[in-house]
């Protein structure tokens, strides 16, 4: 069947996370994506252990199902090289810091010249313009900076980063979506344009509720464990066998069934506790009483009584009960690839399921330049003798897998 990104060409001169998450989902629906290294190759490839073969787990966990491509771009016939593949491709996307890709002599203007359909995507930490352009990033970094770090954690506790690459992640999602609505927009102008999603914008963005709370409040937020400011029971609790349990009564239909779960049916008449306001103005003196009757019971025990009441629960997991769970194999999402050299591993599966147009995991991630002369042919014809001369004198490197 087709895939929604049948065709498109995609130069990645992306690295570490934000880029090549968003260039990985681009993958496996479909475009063609082409992943244009140096010969240090992306910083991603060194986070290990552990390592699958030759390759680090985390490089091929975000870098699965692209084409290797080895080209020297500080060398004049390497960056012409990298300027012809622009003028095939339908998207560029780069997340080094603003004003590399300019001293490459990769700028926008100089793609744009080239091919003015070009979609060219930059994920940078704070964007292409403000005082803050130029300072370096990463995850972590963004974390702190736009105030997630400050609402995470214990209260009174250490402050704690959110344990996955939020910010990284969450970037490349808004770099998929500007992209595809440039290229929406290019079937009415017929021209490219130039997107700028920086990880600052995107975290405001995803943060929109804990902003909102404050401009509405004017209290400033801080860590509540689990809990929530806005909604009562909305949190874990510890239960009997030291499993922690969530729980989510997130409307007030569930509030009835929610006490009837906890063998409680009493409560739902107290006055105190009638609505979400009354509960969240009670907090103090009813969840320590949650706590009490969950601490009675074990987690499965709590679980099973929960979701018959329809009460959104589930067990805090660990990754290995996450990859291990029914629900994951039937959803496909955890998917075996093998690459050149026979190394097998499990990665990420589609996060979009489409009926008529599906994702699929398409391979392997790349050895270092592994399909450089691939490339070359596919998209610039050149034929083997060219190829091999610019092998030859360095401007490329065809890396064995």
């Amino acid at each position: 069947m087709p895939s929604p990104l049948e065709g498109l060409v995609v130069l990645d001169f992306s690295h570490a996370l934000a880029g090549p998450y968003c260039t990985m989902l681009m993958a496996q629906y479909g475009g063609r994506v082409y992943k244009i290294e140096s010969a240090t190759g992306d910083t991603g490839r060194t986070w290990g252990p552990p390592f699958t073969g030759a390759q680090a787990s985390y490089f091929i966990g975000v870098n699965a199902g692209k084409k290797g491509v080895l080209i020297d771009l500080k060398r004049p016939e390497g960056l012409d090289l990298a300027l012809r593949l622009v003028e095939k491709a339908d998207v560029l996307i780069e997340n080094m810091r603003p004003g590399t890709m300019d001293r490459l002599g990769l700028s926008y203007a100089k793609a744009r010249e080239r091919n003015p359909r070009l979609i060219y995507c930059a994920i940078s930490g704070y964007g292409q313009n403000g005082p803050r352009r130029d300072e370096a990033a990463m995850d972590l970094i963004l974390q702190a900076s736009c105030g997630l770090i400050s609402v995470t954690g214990s209260p009174g506790g250490e402050p704690a980063r959110c344990g996955h690459s939020v910010a990284d992640i969450t970037a490349g999602m808004f770099a998929l979506i500007g992209i595809l609505m440039a290229l929406n927009a290019r079937h009415t102008t017929h021209e490219g344009q130039f997107v700028d999603v920086s990880m600052f914008d995107s975290m405001i963005s995803a943060m929109a509720s804990n902003f909102a709370y404050y401009i509405g409040s004017g209290i400033v937020a801080e860590p509540m464990g689990t809990a929530f400011q806005t909604i009562v029971p909305y949190r874990t609790f510890p239960t009997k066998d030291y499993r922690h349990l969530a729980v989510a009564v997130g409307s007030e239909k569930l509030w009835p069934p929610f006490c009837e779960a906890l063998g409680r049916p009493d409560l739902a008449t107290v006055p105190e506790y009638a609505t979400n306001f009354l509960r969240v103005k009670n907090r103090g003196v009813l969840e320590p009483l949650l706590a009490k009757i969950f601490m009675s019971h074990t987690a499965d025990e709590m679980s099973a009584r929960m979701t018959a009441q329809g009460v959104p629960n589930s067990p805090v997991r660990t990754i290995a009960e996450v990859v291990a769970d029914p629900q994951s194999a039937v959803r496909r999402m955890f998917e075996p690839v093998i690459d050149s050299a026979g190394a097998e591993f499990k990665v990420t599966g589609t996060p979009v399921k489409l009926t008529a147009t599906p994702g699929a995991v398409r391979g392997s991630a790349p050895y270092l330049g592994e399909h450089t002369k691939e490339a070359l042919h596919e998209l610039l014809q050149l034929n083997g003798s060219e190829v091999e001369r610019l092998a030859e004198s360095g401007v490329i490197v065809q890396a064995a897998g």
